[in-house]
């Protein structure tokens, strides 16, 4: 009797840490609580909550299962277990959650909201909006998240008027909301309205002022609208909040390098590279940077150590890091292995002009030039018109020696771009090329005359 009185004292001073935000005492006391009796499901339930509460996502989800194991018929335990599968990137895992807590009480519209969000990052978006029409015709439902929830559903497959919609309806339902004007925000942007974009974040920042997040957001737009003081301000401003926050230092690197502002720039992809050594963006900008002010071995340094994560990791690498990461190693004198990089980008967009073209400037680098030739022509098969193929076959042509064919291209892409700085220093060396020969064959004639008039 007393072992159950001391395990109740420590739930009810749990309860009284968590009303007060005091997380780590609340967990201390139910772990008191549960090491005494550990076969309380509602005890076990808190404290996922309480983990829940300071970002312990697998341990709240442990505690839940504990929970579930002890009473599996407890509709709040099923649906805090499928929220953390969600927050744990298990979508699929938690549909099996809220399917069970739907079964319990099938008139309950919350796992039916969830769902429409777990669909949703299944990219199952037609099983998303059955959730979502189920979801509200049920009485006490929650209308806010379940318009937000569409809403990002919708903002997924581009459907950004149907997703301003949705989050209008949201905000009217809930106007506190977290993040409900920055989503606005961010469709208006979509939809290329940008000052309009501008002021729901900052409508958004009035009812925040500290949300890092939407900060961010709000400085990347300002640099898309060119107002990169005002872009400065905003990232700074989330340095005071988080001092070690790597995005808004990489965000400020990004900005000195369109001010022109190089040391700027490096020192700050250097430290977002002491806060996070995993920041590939940071690497590969700071590798780029290094290589045009000419410090080739750190540049190369930093660019093997990303290839050891295209080995490691290729699908971690979209198809536009692939790119600029194969311009960033030609860029640093490594084209054997820019062709690696380039190659498993055909692999994936085999119908991209441009990624052949990349690959026979690697080839032609190295010195290859029957695949370099071979990569320009898939290139110019892939677009007729691609001007940037046709001046590398005309070069590629002149150093094999084939000066009337490489004429031939030249004359065919200046047809297409009459402007092009490089056509013109490639013709002109065409011309160069003709006078020598020209000259050349003036004096091997005259040569030949001589020799006949002494004989």
């Amino acid at each position: 009797m007393n072992d159950w009185f001391e395990a109740e004292e420590h739930v009810e001073r749990a309860r009284q840490h968590f009303e007060a935000n005091r997380w780590s005492e609340a967990e201390s006391e139910l772990r008191d609580a549960i090491s005494i009796d550990p076969n309380r499901s509602e005890w076990h339930f808190n404290l996922g909550l309480t983990l829940e509460a300071t970002g312990r996502d697998a341990e709240a989800h442990r505690s839940f299962l504990e929970a579930y194991e002890l009473d599996s018929m407890n509709e709040p335990t099923l649906l805090a277990l499928g929220l953390s599968s969600l927050r744990l990137d298990d979508p699929s895992g938690s549909i099996k959650w809220f399917e069970e807590a739907a079964k319990l009480k099938p008139d309950r519209p919350d796992s039916y909201v969830h769902r429409i969000e777990a669909y949703a990052r299944l990219n199952d978006h037609e099983q998303a909006e059955v959730m979502f029409y189920m979801a509200i015709q049920m009485p006490e439902i929650d209308e806010a998240c379940a318009y937000l929830n569409m809403a990002e559903s919708l903002l997924d497959r581009g459907l950004c008027d149907r997703a301003i919609w949705c989050l209008r309806t949201a905000a009217k339902a809930d106007p506190t909301l977290p993040r409900v004007h920055a989503r606005l925000a961010e469709a208006h942007a979509s939809l290329g309205r940008l000052d309009r974009s501008r002021q729901l974040y900052l409508r958004e920042l009035r009812n925040n002022p500290g949300d890092v997040e939407t900060l961010l957001d709000l400085g990347c737009l300002l640099v898309e609208m060119n107002r990169l003081g005002e872009a400065g301000e905003k990232f700074r401003r989330v340095l005071e909040l988080e001092t070690d926050n790597a995005d808004a230092h990489f965000y400020l690197g990004d900005l000195g390098e369109r001010l022109g502002e190089m040391d700027s720039a490096i020192a700050s992809h250097r430290l977002v590279l002491r806060l996070d050594p995993a920041h590939s963006p940071s690497r590969r900008r700071l590798a780029g940077l290094l290589a045009r002010r000419g410090d080739l071995l750190d540049a190369q340094r930093l660019l093997h150590r990303e290839l050891r994560s295209l080995d490691h990791d290729a699908a971690g690498f979209s198809d536009a890091d692939l790119e600029e990461f194969g311009s960033l190693l030609l860029d640093a004198q490594m084209p054997n292995e820019a062709i690696i990089a380039l190659r498993i980008l055909i692999d994936r967009r085999p119908d991209s002009a441009r990624a052949h073209h990349t690959l026979a400037v690697a080839c032609l680098s190295t010195g290859d030039l029957t695949t370099g030739l071979e990569s320009c022509r898939v290139a110019l098969r892939i677009d007729p018109e691609y001007v940037p193929a046709m001046h590398n076959v005309a070069l590629a042509l002149m150093r094999d020696g084939q000066w009337l064919k490489a004429r031939r291209w030249v004359r065919k892409a200046r047809l297409i771009d009459p402007d092009d700085p490089s056509l013109r220093r490639l013709r002109a060396k065409l011309w160069l090329h003709g006078i020598a020969q020209a000259y050349r064959g003036v004096c091997i004639r005259c040569a030949r005359t001589w020799r006949r008039v002494f004989r």
